[in-house]
């Protein structure tokens, strides 16, 4: 999922990262699921990934996200993975060394087209180099799932890619729902519409007296904090 449905500072950074748990997530994880954990280690050493791939190749490198919200950025990708391991498993999906190459080459040679590397592009959707290769796994779960759910033959109506994509994000959903997803809340919490993690809302900001969004506004800005699949 780079940014795409259905295909494919410093400072700040290093405060980011001297974080511990808190809350209802155990100490150290910067995430847990029912099964797994992510440790805060692990997003450090990963967040430092890169932000060094990042800095040595700004010239190429557009990121699509503040250089501040890499630590929500990569965390974000951990847990998709996770969570797309699970449709796997959900599916009874069997995803072979040759489907994971495939899908990698295939997103190599759309980022091409665009005159960078798979890496490069990678990198400015907030992915870390060396979790490219898991990229891979992740499209090529998306592919093997979509060809499951669409009979092995995409749609080319419009409603029908809709109501595809609507049944993909819903089975994405409740994989996530399933997994018991609990985020360290000084990174954020998970919007379960993108499998993002986004900043906690400061219920203090708004002065008293401020006029609320309209009903339309927020209906459509709002990210899904909890699960309605």
């Amino acid at each position: 999922m780079l940014r795409t449905p259905i295909t494919l500072t410093a400072a700040a950074l290093a405060a980011a990262l001297a974080l511990s748990a808190c809350g209802t997530v155990r100490l150290g994880a910067a995430a847990v699921t029912h099964t797994s954990r992510i440790p805060t280690a692990t997003l450090t050493a990963e967040v430092s990934n890169l932000d060094a791939a990042y800095k040595a190749d700004k010239a190429k490198v557009q990121l699509q996200f503040q250089a501040s919200q890499m630590p929500q950025e990569v965390l974000s990708w951990l847990l998709r993975f996770r969570v797309r391991d699970k449709m796997a498993e959900r599916y009874h999906l069997t995803i072979t060394r040759s489907e994971v190459q495939q899908a990698t080459a295939s997103a190599a040679a759309q980022a091409k087209q665009s005159k960078v590397t798979l890496t490069e592009l990678a990198v400015a959707n907030g992915v870390p180099p060396d979790q490219v290769p898991e990229l891979g796994r992740y499209i090529a779960i998306q592919n093997q799932l979509l060809a499951r759910l669409d009979g092995g033959k995409l749609p080319t109506a419009s409603a029908a890619l809709q109501a595809l994509g609507n049944q993909f994000n819903k089975s994405q959903c409740r994989a996530a729902k399933s997994m018991g997803i609990q985020v360290n809340p000084q990174f954020g919490q998970l919007d379960y519409s993108q499998v993002s993690v986004v900043a906690v809302p400061n219920k203090l900001a708004a002065a008293p007296g401020t006029a609320s969004p309209s009903p339309s506004a927020s209906a459509t800005s709002s990210p899904q904090l909890t699960p309605a699949c």
